[in-house]
Order: C-alpha cells, then sequence, then structure tokens
C-alpha cells in the first residue's frame, strides 16, 4: 500500500504547472513544424513562425507560452489501495499546488480566476480554485494529468444533443467555422460522444490529454469507427482553410481526438473542446517514493525557425500617426508599431461604458490612440511587462462603437471582428489590427515600458500604456470594412479545392 505524502502532491501540481507554462510538448512542436514546412499561405506561415519561435523563447527563458495561463483542470485517478498522508483533502493539495506554482516569484503566472462569476467576478489573485475531477482505480497509485486551459479556447466549446440518425461529422463541420479564430488555431479538437450531456463534455476534454499521432494513424490506417472518424473530421476541417490565426491556410488542426461513452438508446450528445497554439498538459504518477520528475523537451524537437519581421513591414509610429496614414493600410499588410499604446479588455470596457452613462469624465484620453486587447502576466525581473499577447476582440465587439466614438483610431486583439463590429469600424473608417495569439512571450519583448493609467484594481485587467518597439501586428481589418478573416479562409478553401484528396 503506497503512502503518498501531502506536499507530494502539492510539489507535483506546482512543478506541473511551472513546467507546461513553459515547455510545449515534443509531440506538439512536431507536429506544427511539420505544419509549417508544409504551409502555402504566407500568412499562415508567418504566424506559425512566430508560435515556434515562441515556443523555443519560453523553454530557455522559462517564462510562460501565452498571457492568458488558464484555469487549471486536473484528472486524478486514486488507485483504491493508495493512502494519503494527513487530512488535507485531494482538492485542497491541488489547489496549494496550484497557489505555489502562480505565485512562483521567478515565473508568475496570471492569475485569471474569479469568483461570483453571475455578480462581483473578484480575482481570486492565485488563480485558484482548480476544477479537479476525481476516478477510483484498481491499484495504490495516484495518476494526475495537469492542463491549464485558456480562456478563449475554452469559450468556444460546444454540446449538441443530436438524433441519433445525425452525422457528427457534418455537425462539427458546421460548428468549426462558427467557432472563429478565438481559439488561436492551430491546434487539437477534442470531441467527446454519448454518455449524457455533461459526459460528453468530460470524454471531449479528456480526449485532450492524448499525445498528437494522427500521422501515425494516417500511416497504418483506421481500425475501429472511432479512428475513421478521427481521419475523416481531421481532412474535412483542414479543407476548410481556416488556417492558423484564422487567417487562411493548410492546417487548421493537427489532430482530432475521441473518446466516447455508451449512451441511451434516444440520445447521441456531442461534444467537441478545442485546445489553442498553447497547447499545456503533462501526466505523472506519484507511488509514494516522491514527488514527480517531469523531464524537459530535448532541445532538439525544436525546429530550425527564427522570426523575423518582413523588409516589407510598414513602420508605424503611434504618437503621430494619423486616421489618413490609418486609411491607406490594406488588409494583409504587416505593420511595426513603435510608441505608445494603451490597453484595455472586458472590464476596463464595461467601467468605462459605466462612467459615460453617468455621465462622468474618462481617466484616460483615446483620442488618436490604439487600444490593445491584452492581459499581461506580471513582469519579473527587468522585464517591463510579462508575456503580454492579444486576447479575443469578438468579446469587445459590443462596445466598438462607443470606444470609435471616444476618437480612437483603432483596436489590436486577435481572431476576427462580429458583422455589426465590422460595419462600425467601417463606418467611423477605423482600423482592427491582429497580433499573433501564441506568441505572447515574443510580442512582450516589443513592450519597453509599462504604466498602469487607470483602474489599478482590475489587475491584469487595468488599463496600461505600453511604449512599445517594432511590435508585430498585421492589419485584419481596413478602413474599408475589407476582413482578412473572411477573405483569407474563403481564398484558401477555394485552393485546397483544386488540390488532389
Amino acid at each position: 500500500m503506497a503512502l503518498i505524502k501531502t506536499q507530494h502532491v502539492i510539489e507535483s501540481v506546482a512543478d506541473a504547472l511551472q513546467y507546461i507554462s513553459y515547455y510545449h510538448p515534443e509531440d506538439y512542436i512536431r507536429a506544427l513544424a511539420t505544419a509549417y514546412t508544409r504551409e502555402a499561405s504566407p500568412a499562415a506561415k508567418d504566424a506559425i513562425a512566430q508560435i515556434l519561435t515562441n515556443s523555443r523563447m519560453c523553454a530557455e527563458g522559462k517564462r510562460p507560452l501565452c498571457q492568458d495561463t488558464g484555469i487549471v483542470v486536473v484528472f486524478v485517478k486514486v488507485g483504491m489501495q493508495a493512502r494519503f498522508e494527513g487530512d488535507m483533502t485531494l482538492e485542497s493539495m491541488i489547489n496549494a499546488g496550484v497557489r505555489q506554482a502562480y505565485l512562483h516569484p521567478e515565473n508568475t503566472l496570471r492569475a485569471s480566476i474569479v469568483n461570483d462569476p453571475a455578480g462581483a467576478r473578484k480575482n481570486t489573485r492565485d488563480n485558484t480554485p482548480a476544477i479537479v475531477h476525481v476516478e477510483m482505480v484498481a491499484g495504490d497509485q495516484v495518476e494526475i494529468q495537469v492542463a491549464a486551459k485558456g480562456g478563449g479556447s475554452e469559450n468556444k466549446s460546444k454540446l449538441a444533443m443530436l438524433n441519433p440518425n445525425e452525422s457528427i461529422v457534418d455537425w462539427v463541420l458546421d460548428v468549426v467555422p462558427k467557432m472563429g479564430a478565438g481559439w488561436c488555431p492551430p491546434g487539437m479538437l477534442g470531441i467527446g460522444i454519448g454518455g449524457s450531456a455533461e459526459k460528453a463534455m468530460l470524454l471531449a476534454k479528456q480526449s485532450l490529454m492524448a499525445s498528437i499521432d494522427i500521422h501515425e494513424l494516417q500511416a497504418r490506417g483506421p481500425s475501429n469507427r472511432l479512428e475513421e472518424l478521427r481521419l475523416e473530421i481531421f481532412d474535412k476541417v483542414n479543407r476548410l482553410g481556416i488556417g492558423a490565426q484564422g487567417l487562411g491556410g493548410l492546417t487548421t488542426v493537427l489532430d482530432v481526438k475521441i473518446l466516447d461513452y455508451p449512451t441511451h438508446a434516444a440520445s447521441l450528445p456531442v461534444a467537441i473542446i478545442p485546445n489553442c497554439a498553447a497547447t499545456r498538459h503533462v501526466h505523472f504518477t506519484l507511488d509514494g517514493s516522491g514527488p514527480a520528475v517531469l523531464v524537459p523537451p530535448s532541445p532538439d524537437v525544436y525546429p530550425d525557425v527564427n522570426w523575423a519581421p518582413s523588409p516589407q513591414a510598414i513602420r508605424v509610429d503611434l504618437d503621430t500617426v494619423t486616421r489618413e496614414d490609418t486609411r491607406r493600410w490594406k488588409t494583409g499588410d504587416t505593420l511595426l508599431l513603435t510608441g505608445k499604446l494603451l490597453t484595455g479588455r472586458d472590464a476596463a470596457h464595461k467601467r468605462i461604458q459605466t462612467m459615460l452613462a453617468k455621465g462622468e469624465p474618462l481617466p484616460v484620453d483615446f483620442n488618436n490612440k490604439f487600444i490593445y486587447y491584452v492581459g499581461p502576466v506580471d513582469a519579473v525581473g527587468d522585464e517591463a511587462v510579462g508575456p503580454a499577447g492579444p486576447t479575443t476582440a469578438t468579446r469587445m465587439d459590443s462596445y466598438t462603437e462607443m470606444m470609435l466614438n471616444t476618437g480612437l483610431l483603432g483596436s489590436i486583439g486577435k481572431a476576427e471582428r462580429g458583422e455589426e463590429a465590422l460595419k462600425v469600424i467601417a463606418r467611423h473608417q477605423s482600423v482592427y489590427l491582429m497580433a499573433v495569439g501564441g506568441a505572447a512571450y515574443l510580442v512582450s519583448k516589443a513592450i519597453k515600458q509599462a504604466r498602469v493609467l487607470a483602474f489599478e484594481d482590475l489587475g491584469m485587467e487595468a488599463i496600461y500604456e505600453f511604449t512599445v518597439e517594432n511590435m508585430p501586428v498585421t492589419v485584419a481589418v481596413s478602413a474599408d470594412g475589407d476582413a482578412a478573416h473572411q477573405s483569407g479562409p474563403a481564398h484558401w478553401q477555394r485552393q485546397i479545392a483544386l488540390m488532389p484528396v
């Protein structure tokens, strides 16, 4: 009978969360490197290059792959013969590990968890509590899978209660384009089939813990119905042409994972959960001998990809740029931004809305400025700011008219804008710029100074002023309303259709 010490659980969970914050799984790096090699879309290839370069930088610098260091999800299999030391609950041990990991002084992770979710939404400040799933199994060991799931990808999760005669493939092909690019492709799709509504969702999440092996499956061929489904969905989703960051390209998903469970004769529950470019999960086993030992990926696994700005990139001085300048930018143009840049996301926009409704003066002048939708990681050492990649812009769509009425020139985020927001942007002759989701540490190197201007109590959602130097972005929506996230995938879907199956 193994005795599992409390401190071993806490240390192992803390070490695992630090580990996955800066190390991609080796299988993901290899799969993304393969996708980079075969990618024909210049915009998608550039985005993948940024993600791969960021991955290596994070492994070397031990800083987060993404500014959204996720909600912690833990799957635990407890052997029936295992015994835990002391009276501390397993969930309490795991949360102690989360707290220790996220407050680590040498690699502080972003606290994103809020309690009272339907009310005050106050940040817990240490990213607790985790979501913990426990299963009792045979044996005397404790197996733990730790994942950190970003909000952008988690928000795209879908559940359907299909009729038994409906097509799962057709449903997936209907859902994936509607998910947009906020989940930061290329990543993985986790699919759960059967059980009940909540079981299907759990299966989808669990499936994402497995290694990427779709190319091996393609080589040997399917041996059961689920493997047939994996191959069919993988091929058909990639033929949609959505591509890296939703800009259009050959690779949208690197793998499709499926788990199933028996279900009611009248039911066909199907759930889909995407995993983003910041794929973060690790598995370890505790047998009473000590805390988990996690081996870093081999340096050799990283491809020789070193992203650098295009020589054709347009250099923009944010302190002097005018609306006349921005009107000349075309969709797909690469820009390098230098100067003062404001930040703000969900909570800041909501507070601005409340202040304007009350007739109160705003604490920040947005006239002739750009706003970056970001919630950065706290700085460590001599950093101006920690990893600071973009958040999903569509969440700010309902505030777009309000913000552009302040004289704002444009916004910067990730993923597409909704139809109404596109109309508002065109009417104001504003622009929307896109930074690469999944390249947060790389982006942060362009930020030379950072200071809070307003709403300091909101933590990472406060309004900052960044001083940036050659920050790379792409024009995703031009002043006339042309949208790269519409034209890019449409073009590449046509191109892929001409390629042999």
